[in-house]
């Protein structure tokens, strides 16, 4: 009963594919200069790259980051390609779990899925970059594309604008490089997982290269039924101008998936019929595999497109001007069961069938130019950085209208008595002959957002052992939302002027270390996400919760502090952080009890956190730390009885390692270790997902320079954990025990 087909065209893309796998290039990036190596060689002045293989990283990408990381006064996590393959990540979300302090959030409302990382507490859905521009889309994102992944934490609104009240995430793409070098990958395991990566670069003229990557991958979800994932992708790209003073490149990205979406696990008690002696509502004590969607029914498909155009022109050796120009569309359209107990059928053994669903589309126009370099001003050394944005961004979305009754249907039976639209707790059916009917209402709604931004950041060496690093910036920010027909198309709009900045003093006790402070700030304005994601952030009075005058709201702003030391030791081979910070939200947007809002809430999370990454010895590298956060709701309005609870999503304590060890030359063994504590899923602290310890593992063995096979378990004791919780009605349950088998070829 899906609105189109299942099916994906691949023709195009396998042919592509075939051609390439059966030529003499495969290879992988151990072999190759790296995209941020390429461009160290290049931008004379942009010194960025890391060493092979190693965990460690010395440079952010971003421009903005006018210092070395050992240097900068604000936590910063960088992901290498090295641990995303050692680890066997295939998605964003999966390279994101061996850092610690992020959580992930279900969709606000249900809707929409995708990506929704939470960092110290805070939802950065809308503060995801790549190669450092705004990528505003709700999808799930793959990595095949991806050489790292850094993670910015702390209000950040100095470096991308509005949001990042607890952070950013910054996606670093594969580009062409001088050389020719190819690689190849094929996956083998159980849960039907299949995935075939390709990855080739070619030197087709003295400065100029073509770069291609490719994907094609499906599995289902080891310990659940019915659910899936396909997904297939391509990357291609073209320099011109390597290693001479002005390099263009062009880049395209295309990502489609088709997947059976999970709908998780009910709550067991609704707060209406909660026993007296129970404290925390938890999620129902059923089978894993238990399955309350409707195999016929339940669909989700996305679309996520980005083309790209960056010119580089050194101006003189200590001065390089760069453009950018990207424009971008990603779609989402699904209907998906959430298992719900808002009537409190659960307890009862019956789940009411309620359907989530969407019709979503959002696109943007951008351009940013920056210049940057180093000077001195007298006895003073700068390295700075500024730049000019401009970006429109629109959304457009629109639901179906579905037949599955309300929650009150259940009184009539589980199955056919129902219509199938209620079902049983214990043993669902996802086979059940659901006969009702699916209707897209072809009645959207659009949001409209237009930002013109100023930025600037400098880092001052007043002495060699002491810095300042500021930056600033101002964002122009005119926001739109037209309503539905029926609800009258009214419009609302919203005008800002956001001005956020950053200060940070660093002190050097030597030369590979630093202790530093800092103090930060973000602003959130209503409508920022374009109806993709939080509702509470709405446009609109009276929809999603919002208090009636939403549209006449200022920003939310928020302020971080924070003190911390990093070090690089065992000859600069292995980093060492460690930072205390505390975010302030001061003016949250709460509502009144006459259901208005007012800019008066007040909310603070405190923590302390530890990293670790690179290499003790020649043959052991270990990444990851651990992070504890005291999260508190300091003042919600009308909602007193929330004040003096923990944030949703924000555990208190959390952590991560993975580590890999060379047994021999050929032979190399590693695994991982995650925990995670108990984490809210509502303000109230009233449900929530219990903690957990996950293991994985993982050994490689390397035949010859040219080809390696590595083994992967992922969840390797098969413990049943929930990694999201919902405020009402649902978790979602992490996947069970998985092994795949992946051969490496490279040229």
């Amino acid at each position: 009963m899906r609105p189109h087909s299942d099916e994906i065209k691949l023709g195009k893309f396998t042919a592509l594919f075939g051609a390439l796998a059966a030529s003499p290039a495969f290879a992988q990036d151990s072999t190759a200069t790296s995209t941020v190596d390429a461009e160290r060689q290049l931008a004379p002045i942009e010194v960025k790259g890391q060493a092979e293989h190693s965990y460690k990283t010395e440079f952010a990408s971003s421009a903005k980051f006018t210092a070395p990381l050992v240097d900068t006064p604000k936590s910063v996590t960088v992901i290498p390609e090295a641990l995303i393959q050692s680890s066997g990540a295939s998605t964003l979300t999966e390279a994101l779990r061996t850092v610690p302090g992020i959580t992930f959030g279900a969709g606000e409302g249900g809707n929409p899925l995708g990506d929704r990382p939470f960092i110290r507490g805070y939802d950065t859905q809308g503060s995801m970059f790549v190669d450092g521009m705004r990528d505003i889309g709700a999808t799930t994102r793959e990595i095949f594309n991806t050489e790292r992944v850094e993670v910015t934490k702390g209000s950040d609104g100095a470096y991308g604008g509005r949001g990042g009240a607890g952070g950013s995430i910054n996606t670093v793409t594969k580009a062409p490089h001088s050389g020719t070098a190819a690689s190849g990958s094929v996956g083998l395991g159980t849960d039907r997982y299949r995935r075939f990566t390709a990855d080739g670069n070619w030197q087709f003229a003295d400065h100029a290269a073509f770069r291609l990557n490719l994907l094609r991958h499906d599995s289902d979800v080891a310990g659940r039924d019915v659910v899936d994932n396909s997904r297939w992708g391509v990357a291609p790209s073209v320099a011109f101008g390597l290693g001479t003073p002005t390099r263009v490149t062009a880049s395209y990205y295309h990502l489609s998936t088709n997947d059976t979406p999970d709908s998780g696990i009910p709550y067991f008690y609704t707060s209406a019929n909660k026993p007296a002696n129970v404290d925390t509502i938890y999620p129902a004590n059923v089978d894993r595999h238990n399955f309350y969607g409707l195999r016929n029914r339940d669909f989700r498909y996305t679309t996520s497109d980005i083309g790209t155009v960056k010119i580089e022109h050194d101006i003189a050796s200590s001065l390089t001007v760069r453009n950018m120009t990207r424009y971008t569309k990603s779609t989402q359209d699904y209907l998906w069961t959430q298992p719900d107990d808002s009537q409190g059928n659960v307890v009862n053994g019956m789940v009411w069938r309620r359907s989530n669903n969407r019709d979503s589309a959002v696109w943007s126009a951008a351009n940013q130019t920056e210049l940057f370099g180093e000077a001195m001003t007298g006895p003073f050394k700068h390295s700075f950085t500024t730049g000019l944005e401009f970006s429109r961004e629109s959304g457009r979305r629109d639901p179906y209208t579905v037949a599955a009754g309300t929650g009150a249907i259940c009184k009539d039976g589980i199955g056919a008595a129902s219509g199938y639209n209620c079902t049983s707790l214990w043993s669902p059916n996802p086979g059940d002959p659901w006969a009702g009917s699916i209707k897209r209402n072809n009645d959207p709604a659009y949001a409209r957002t237009t930002t013109k931004s100023i930025y600037g950041f400098d880092t001052v060496e007043l002495t060699k052992r002491w810095q300042i690093n500021a930056g600033a910036r101002i964002d122009d920010y005119s926001t739109r939302f037209t309503d539905t027909r029926a609800n009258g198309s009214k419009t609302y709009t919203r005008d800002d002027t956001l001005v956020n900045w950053q200060v940070g003093l660093v002190f050097k006790p030597a030369k590979n270390g630093s202790v530093y402070t800092s103090y930060a700030t973000s602003s959130t304005p209503a409508g920022m996400l374009l109806g993709e994601g939080l509702e509470g952030q709405s446009l609109t009075p009276g929809r999603g919760g919002v208090g009636a005058n939403a549209d006449q709201m200022a920003p939310e702003k928020n302020r971080s502090i924070e003190f911390g030391t990093k070090w690089d030791v065992l000859n600069n081979k292995l980093s060492l952080t460690s930072a205390l910070f505390q975010i302030d939200t001061t003016n949250a947007r709460v509502t009144l009890p006459n259901n208005e809002y007012a800019m008066v809430g007040s909310k603070r999370v405190q923590g302390l956190e530890l990293g670790v990454a690179g290499q003790l010895t020649n043959a052991w590298q270990i990444f990851g730390g651990y992070t504890y956060m005291k999260s508190e709701l300091r003042d919600n309005g009308k909602d007193a009885a929330n004040n003096g609870h923990q944030f949703p999503n924000t555990p208190k304590h959390s952590f991560t390692m993975w580590t890999n060890y060379d047994v021999t030359p050929q032979f190399t063994i590693g695994g991982g270790a995650f925990y995670m504590s108990k984490v809210f899923g509502d303000p109230a602290n009233l449900r929530a997902v219990p903690s957990y310890w996950r293991f994985d593992a993982t050994a490689q063995y390397r035949f010859n320079k040219r080809l390696d096979l590595q083994l992967n378990v992922q969840n390797l004791l098969n413990r049943t954990y929930f990694d999201q919780a919902y405020p009402a009605h649902y978790a979602s349950i992490a996947p069970g025990r998985s092994a795949f088998v992946t051969l490496n070829a490279r040229y």
